[in-house]
Order: structure tokens, then sequence, then C-alpha cells
């Protein structure tokens, strides 16, 4: 039999997430909204994989790359083997919507019906929405010798119409959009009964072909290459570059993917396949509606019986004493460093709350921050950068326009930051700036005091709600100092490789984490480390020889992981977990060492390639003693979960741990926030598991 490969795929591990996501919707015990909720995500995920993944796979193919990945697998196995794994997963999703989700929801009272069960009534009321609000947005595309073949955009939802000519007796294709300005589920009886729009289109063809006889009509969906990553960073004007480069993939970036109805005839699959350039391995089917993704909308229904109780994020006890109109947060910070574990702690009443009091303060010189993604120009954050320029404060933005997705988003807000004069700057030619870092500079009697936040997450306060990060904010001088000198390298010119206490990539990150777990290499050594992604063979190895020098290892890893735990000789001593719940696992926490000399820090890198070395990230080391404390009780809930919790066994596969104590972290988490709330937690929140 042939030995186990050193490393698992990463982006069969990254399906395997997508299984655990998919794996929340199938359980009963979750509330179905909730359940709807995670099928949406379960097909943005899909969809995110492909643009990115896929479509890098397949230029790696067609560019004849011969490089394997490290676990031996060439980009052409590896598509294979992506598709075998999608098509079974993408059959448990529709299996799942049609036979479960769809008939739970109509006994909860929120019917699905799709054209062929509405009554005559509504039929009635569908002519009528349509006539008033679908008809207009519609542009039914033709293609014949006078019309080429038209361009279908990322991820659009279309129908494939055969129409004939009753006088010529000619067939011919046409392709209408499914407008995406429009609902996804167009209502019969508010809170009840919706049918799907493509649906509601489809039952009016007629009006958009006149005198024209409708044969068959398919819905279809495509995917395009989303990755701009290959954008010219050496570019002079980067923020240029990314707009020609938008511009240019919103025409001509590569389909990877093509989603169908199993009933599309195969003189039309056969057409779409040639016009679109695909192979019949790029296309999937589908029995059903395609896009689930737009699932969401369903999710947001006033329907608190069928959702998870809402969550009100707390404020961190040493925070609760501040009065509005004399804000003192400066004070609090220079009688010791804060930690804040959001979305359990409030992020209003502390990240923005520091940003905000930075802007409004008199005696602040400098506001300094990177933003890699927020809300936009209605962010709290960029409203309060912008309110500190114009009060004269000098306010500098390093804005990462190649946050993928966010991209158009982006520039738009560092346009409405420019315009109030803050100085905005774009980064590193060829490195992405994923650091979350701020810089408050401010003047105290005769000296210069700074104050600063490093955290794990973004800058935004609606996936704050949503996402579970961690946050430091001090007044640490050595601090102070490695972050005014990663601001002077990332706004000016600057050759900074050693810092006192921060990790930077792409300079001293990967050094220093290697350091620290050799350093726990060795009988009694401990290291327990918390990301989202674990797929970097150096790290991996390094893990792999403390692992086989005595140390004992606990990784939490909500996404990727391509180190294989628990093999003899190997990683024994290895174990990896990954908890996916109601809010979205995202905090970095990296633990080195047992007891009360552990030393802990935060960040917000990944154990990636990409991270370590191609990215400029900020790691941050945690030295006050009670927040060492709370960031241990963190991981130690997190080891105890075993309700939300997926164990990863030596041969890949994922299980679930076996609930015996029944903790579910997410609730303990909200239960420590609240005792801590009711003044029953220690200062900083720490309280035991």
């Amino acid at each position: 039999m042939p030995e186990s490969p050193r490393y698992l795929n990463r982006e069969l591990s990254r399906l395997d997430f997508d299984e655990r996501v998919l794996a929340m919707a199938e359980d009963p015990r979750v509330p179905l909204l909730e359940r709807v909720r995670f099928l949406a995500i379960f097909s943005q995920n899909l969809d995110d994989f492909f643009q990115v993944r896929v479509a890098g796979l397949k230029e790696q193919v067609l560019a004849a790359v011969a490089v394997a990945s490290p676990d031996g697998m060439s980009p052409l196995e590896q598509l294979k083997a992506i598709r075998a794994r999608v098509e079974g997963l993408v059959d448990r999703q529709v299996g799942l919507f049609n036979t479960d989700i769809v008939p739970a929801l109509a006994e909860a009272g929120i019917e699905l019906v799709r054209a062929d069960k509405v009554t005559k009534r509504e039929l009635s009321q569908l002519h009528s929405v349509f006539r008033q609000q679908i008809f207009p947005v519609l542009t039914p595309l033709a293609v014949d010798p006078g019309h080429p073949f038209p361009y279908i955009s990322h991820l659009s939802l279309n129908l494939a119409v055969m129409v004939r000519d009753p006088q010529r007796h000619q067939q011919r294709f046409a392709r209408v959009k499914v407008p995406p300005v429009l609902p996804r589920f167009i209502p019969l009886v508010e809170g009840r009964r919706y049918v799907p729009l493509e649906d509601v289109i489809a039952l009016h063809l007629q009006a958009l072909f006149p005198g024209m006889e409708v044969v068959a009509h398919h819905p279809f969906r495509v995917t395009r290459d989303g990755d701009l990553d290959d954008v010219d960073s050496d570019a002079e004007d980067l923020l240029a570059a990314i707009q020609t480069e938008l511009r240019r993939r919103r025409r001509h970036a590569r389909v990877v993917r093509l989603e169908v109805d199993p009933g599309m005839s195969p003189e039309v699959l056969e057409l779409l396949t040639r016009e679109l350039e695909l192979q019949p391995t790029d296309v999937y089917q589908a029995a059903g509606l395609l896009d689930l993704g737009s699932l969401h909308a369903l999710s947001h229904l006033d329907r608190p019986d069928l959702k998870e109780e809402p969550w009100t994020p707390t404020t961190q006890p040493r925070l609760r004493g501040l009065a509005a109109e004399v804000p003192d947060l400066f004070a609090v910070l220079r009688a010791g460093d804060l930690l804040a574990h959001h979305p359990y702690d409030s992020f209003a009443t502390s990240v923005e709350a520091f940003i905000d009091h930075a802007a409004s303060d008199p005696d602040v010189l400098a506001i300094k921050q990177t933003l890699y993604r927020t809300s936009g120009p209605g962010s709290p954050i960029v409203r309060a950068l912008i309110r500190a320029a114009e009060r004269g404060k000098q306010v500098a933005a390093l804005v990462e326009l190649k946050a993928r997705g966010d991209e158009q988003a982006n520039i738009g807000w560092a346009r409405a930051l420019e315009e109030a004069n803050v100085h905005v700057v774009y980064g590193l030619l060829g490195l992405k700036t994923h650091a979350k870092v701020t810089l408050v500079v401010r003047r105290e009697g005769k000296h210069i005091q700074h104050y600063l936040h490093v955290g794990t997450g973004n800058y935004n306060p609606s996936t704050a709600h949503m996402y579970e990060d961690v946050s430091l904010l001090s007044a640490d001088a050595d601090l102070g100092a490695d972050v005014t000198e990663l601001f002077n390298l990332l706004t000016g010119y600057s050759r900074q490789h050693r810092y006192r206490k921060l990790l930077v990539a792409p300079t001293s990150l990967r050094a220093g984490i290697t350091q620290l777990i050799e350093r726990e290499g060795k009988p009694g050594g401990r290291i327990i480390i918390k990301v989202n992604n674990l797929i970097d063979p150096e790290i991996i190895d390094a893990l792999y020889s403390a692992s086989q020098a005595g140390a004992r290892v606990d990784l939490i890893v909500r996404s990727m992981c391509s180190l294989r735990p628990g093999v003899p000789g190997l990683s024994e001593r290895i174990s990896v977990r990954s908890i996916v719940g109601r809010f979205l696992e995202h905090s970095r926490i990296f633990a080195f060492g047992d007891g009360a000399d552990a030393e802990y820090y935060l960040g917000s890198s990944d154990l990636m390639q990409r991270n370590l070395d191609r990215r400029v990230e900020a790691v941050v080391p945690v030295s006050d003693r009670k927040l060492r404390e709370r960031l241990s009780q963190i991981l130690e809930i997190a080891l105890a979960d075993d309700v939300l919790a997926w164990e990863l066994c030596a041969d890949g596969s994922w299980q679930r741990v076996p609930t015996v104590r029944g903790l579910n972290s997410h609730k303990r988490f909200q239960e420590l926030a609240l005792e801590s709330a009711r003044g029953n937690g220690e200062v900083n929140g720490v309280r035991h598991a």
C-alpha cells in the first residue's frame, strides 16, 4: 500500500470546509432560516472557489505548468478530483433543498412556488408585476448572423430561449438575463408565498418575442475568473491599473463554470459550451433552482421563531464607565492594554470608539490606518477619518485596492477619503497589505504618546457582528514605535526589517513563528494555534518536527489544512479541529509554552505562503497577564467545544467531535460576555470555561 502524502491537498481541504458548512444546513437542530442561510453561504463559497481556485488551476493547465502541488497532484489531477467532489456536494445541496428545506419552509408558512403551481388569481397578480416592474428592465438578446453571441456576465442567472419564426420556420437562440437589480423571489403573499423571478419571466416570454413561437427555455448561470492578483503591481498608477483590469475582466475574463438545468436540450447545451469555450467537464447540472446563494433574501425574513436568538454585543467592563460627553478612552489605555473578543465584545464601543475619540480629541495630531475591507463611505470608521481630516489632523489611510471582491468599492471610498484631504496610499509594490493596524499620535503635555489597535479582523462594522475576531488596544511605547515604523514602511521609502515586538510579514513573521515553534520542540513543549488556514509546507514541517521532539500541538483551523495529524512517527501529538457555527471563526491566535510563562500573539496572518511571503501582515505579542489569561480561555473553550467542532483524521477525513459535555463555544462566549456585563466577571472578563 503506498505511503500517504505528507501534506493534504489544499483545494480538496477547502471543499472539506464547504462540506462542513453544508452539514450545518443539513442539521435539523439548527433553526430553519439559519439552515437556509448556511445553504446560501455554501453556494457563495463554491462561487468563490471556482472564480479563484479553479480559475487558477485552469490557467496552469493552459500554460502547461508542470509544477505539482505539495501533495504531489498535478493541476489536471486536482481539477478532476475537484469535479468529482463538487458533483457530490451539489447533489447533496440540491437534494437537501428540494426534499427537506422547501417542505420545511412550507410547513412554517413560507412557500416557494414554481410557475406551474400558481393559482389563477396569483397568475393575474404576476401579470401586473411583470408589466409594471420586470418587463421594462429586460433586454432579450438574439443570436443570428446579425447578432453575435452576447457577453454573459460573471455570476449572472440567465434564460436560454429557443424561438421559432412561424413564417420562415427557422429556430433561433436568444438570451434573457435575469436582472440582478430585482428581487430574486417575487412575493405572491408577502411573507408567505414567493415565486422565483426567472419563473415569472419564463411565464411571459411571449411578451418579449411577439409574433414568434417560444419553443423552450432553460436557466443557466456562468462563473468567470475573478482573481485580480495578476494585476501589474509595478504600474505607475495602481489605481488606474486596477480600474483598467476590472473593465477588462468585465468583458474578457475566462468562463470556468457553466451551471444548467438537467432538462436543457443537447443543442442548446452544445451551443453554450461552444460559445463560452468550455469543455463538458466545466458543466454542472442542478435539478431545481440555480444560484441558491440568493436564498440569503429568505434568511432575512422577519421570522424570529425560525432563527437564532438575536445577539447584542456587550461593552468591555473597562470601557463601560466612559461618559459620552467626556470620553477618556486614552486614560483607560494608559492604565493598561485592553482586549476585545468580537462579536461578544462590542466592536462599536471598542474599536470604533477608539477611532471616533481620536477624530474628536483636540490633542490628537495624527491618525494612520490600514483599510482592507470596510462597509464603505457610510462606515462610522471612514466618517471618523474624514471628520478628523476636516479638523486639521494628519490622517493617512492605506487602502488595499486588490481586496478580492471589494476592488470597485475600495476605489470609491478611497476617492471619498482623498476628497476630504485624507492622505490615501495603496501600499507596497507587489504586496497586498492585509495587516489590521491603527496608530493614533496624541500630544500630552510636553511629550507625544502613541496609541494603537492591532486586530485579526477588518475595520468593517457589518461583518463585526458575524465574524469572530480579537482586538488589542494599547499604549505600549515599544509597540507604538513599531507601528510608527510599519506605517513609514507602507507610506514612504523604508527598508525596515527588524521590530522591537511586532512580527511583520514578509520580513520577520515567518522566521519569528518558526523559531517559536522550534523552541517548543521538546518533551513538555506546548503549541496552540488558531487560524483560518494552515497550508504552508515549511510551517507544517516545523510543527511535525516539534511533535516528533515531544511537543503537544493543538490546531484550530477553520478552513484549509494541509497538515496530516495523528500519523505515527510524524504527527501523533498533533490534533486538528475546525469550528463551524453561527459566527464565522476568523481570529488568529498563537500560543507557545504552558502555564503562566506561555507567550501569546494575535494578528492578521494565516499560515499560508501568500500571507507569510507576499503580504504585509502584523502579528503582535500580548504581554499583559490578564489578557493572556483571556486568550488562554478563548483557546481552551474552542478546544473543549463538542457541539460545533469537527476533527481532522490521519486519513484526511473530517469527523464531528462526539457530543459528551454539550459545550457550544459560541453560546459559552455569549454567556461569559453577559456575566461580565452583569458585573459578575473579572475586569478583563476572564472566567473559567
